[in-house]
């Protein structure tokens, strides 16, 4: 979903500083397996996915860990080095090609604080970060492998077709043998 559309769904802007906004996020294409950051990064950057799938991912006693799935129409950035001054452990990945739209997270609090609108749309794009971190943790806390594979494929329901299942398997915390025991419902 493009940006300017994304944003009307949640707020109204003057088409002034819709076109600023648009301007202000560069446009990328990447191409799959190409990573945005890696883990233990200080990136400054905020993230919008256009187009395509990615992960966010970080790395256990040298095991790759999938932290989370982005798809079309979500924002994304490294919590710890923007509000924090830490490395963030969280890498991105992008896992088919994508369009990904960026801007350092001090130039965008800059049009926040000249728009209530914007701000609005930060809160919003917030709260859905709380409750995608709280979803995850209740899910990691109180179901069992199956139920977290049904609310994956409720969130993402084409996913199976777009990433790697070994992604699938260590976002769900299982191994890929219990992931293909699940698929065929054994």
């Amino acid at each position: 979903m493009e940006l300017i559309s994304f944003t009307k769904q949640h707020i109204s802007l003057s088409p002034e500083m819709e076109a600023e906004i648009n301007n202000a996020f560069r446009r990328e294409t990447y191409p799959k397996n190409h990573k945005l950051v890696q883990p233990d990064n200080f990136s400054q950057k905020v993230f919008y996915l256009e187009k395509g799938i990615a992960r966010t991912f970080y790395i256990k006693d040298g095991k790759d860990i999938t932290h989370s799935f982005i798809s079309e129409g979500a924002f994304f950035l490294s919590i710890e080095s923007i509000f924090y001054d830490t490395a963030s452990p969280y890498g991105a990945e992008i896992l088919e090609e994508s369009v990904v739209r960026t801007i350092s997270y001090q130039d965008l609090e800059k049009y926040f604080d000249k728009s209530n609108p914007l701000q609005k749309l930060s809160r919003i794009v917030m709260v859905n970060a709380i409750k995608t971190f709280s979803d995850k943790l209740y899910s990691i806390q109180f179901q069992s492998a199956q139920e977290r594979y049904n609310s994956m494929l409720e969130k993402f329901p084409d996913i199976m077709l777009r990433v790697p299942l070994g992604n699938i398997a260590s976002y769900l915390g299982i191994t890929q043998e219990t992931l293909s025991r699940i698929r065929a419902g054994k």
